[in-house]
């Protein structure tokens, strides 16, 4: 079956709260950097929700959603109609509350630690892990990780200059805490940027160390689907949240190597057809295929330890045993040699 692939970055923010710029300059941005659609997710107490700016702009697909939770609980919401009060009600609530209006949302930026230089490494974590009926983890937000590393001015310097290759991949912490819930129910993981485009300095000495341009094209999601998108803003809309909530999707730093045409497929032994990211299938012997459009370093991940390791544009592993089967991917760089570039969603053999 022939396979399409889309790129998009998520959870972006405008000038509608605490963003930088419009969603005019944003699309110009992602269409520089070759994005196919953007998720805006403007915090749910500055503004109310702008669906008259969803639909193509320019090619680009901009999808409006929502960053609800203020001081803990940040969760990033899609398709909803109306906007949450996050002011009053639980997490849980809050997933209800999405729920209730048809949408679905992901746990934002779960464990960050904040950056001490500067902001005083104030945090905006999940705290309440009792939580169900959510689609999924941001396990990688390119802001949250970047800012961990900045602890002095010479520091930020350093993490300015070099910021695509000190990157760090996501936390041990949130990838142990996904791999656990998956053993049970399937959790979709995504990526974002969370870009604002804010100018930092004083008087006349301002820049902005982290622009739109820069940042979209940095963690990014890939969609992988069935039927390609066609131009119609309302079916896109849907072909794009289903695979979202389907885990038909990977992420990927592109700002370190573009990653079009990465796949993760699980073949059972004398059967035709295949299974992809997100999806789940009666465990029987079979071969986990990985194709890279780079070399890099391929982990295989089944149950949250590591299963198989190789080096190259791909990799055939048999399947032996049920588990939750994902792969990651590092990149070697001249600079600072391998770092993270791909993680896939689970294929779940149960």
């Amino acid at each position: 079956m022939a396979q399409y692939e889309y790129v998009g970055n998520l959870h972006i923010h405008t000038r509608r709260s605490d963003g930088g710029g419009t969603t005019s300059e944003i699309v110009k941005a992602a269409r520089r950097v070759g994005l196919d659609f953007i998720g805006l997710n403007d915090h749910s107490y500055l503004t109310a929700l702008h669906l008259e700016e969803e639909g193509y702009h320019a090619g680009v697909l901009v999808l409006v959603g929502s960053e609800i939770g203020t001081r803990f609980h940040h969760y990033l919401a899609y398709n909803i109609k109306d906007q949450i009060d996050d002011e009053r009600l639980s997490p849980q609530q809050v997933i209800d509350a999405v729920a209730a209006q048809g949408g679905f949302g992901f746990i934002a930026h779960p464990f960050e630690r904040g950056m001490p230089f500067m902001e005083g490494g104030i945090a905006y974590t999940w705290n309440d892990w009792s939580v169900q009926g959510f689609t999924g983890i941001c396990i990688w937000n390119f802001s949250s990780r970047w800012k961990e590393n900045v602890r002095s001015f010479w520091s930020a310097l350093f993490h300015l200059l070099f910021k695509t290759y000190t990157l760090k991949g996501p936390s041990t912490r949130t990838l142990s805490t996904w791999d656990q819930r998956c053993l049970d129910e399937r959790i979709v993981a995504i990526g974002g940027s969370d870009a604002h485009g804010l100018p930092v300095g004083k008087g006349l000495i301002r820049f902005t160390p982290l622009t739109y341009d820069y940042l979209l094209n940095t963690i990014n999601t890939h969609v992988v689907l069935n039927t390609p998108l066609e131009g119609d803003s309302i079916g896109d809309k849907g072909l794009v949240y289903r695979s979202l909530k389907e885990g038909s999707c990977f992420l990927a730093h592109d700002g370190l190597a573009p990653s079009r045409g990465f796949r993760f497929t699980f073949r059972k032994d004398g059967d035709r057809r295949s299974v992809g990211m997100g999806g789940e299938a009666e465990f029987g012997h079979g071969l986990l295929e990985v194709l890279l459009p780079h070399h890099g370093l391929i982990r295989v991940i089944r149950n949250g330890a590591l299963y198989k390791m190789g080096y190259g544009r791909e990799l055939a592993v048999r399947a032996y045993e049920k588990g939750v089967y994902r792969v990651e991917v590092m990149r070697k760089t001249v600079i600072c040699g391998l770092r993270p570039w791909i993680f896939s969603n689970p294929i779940y053999l149960r």
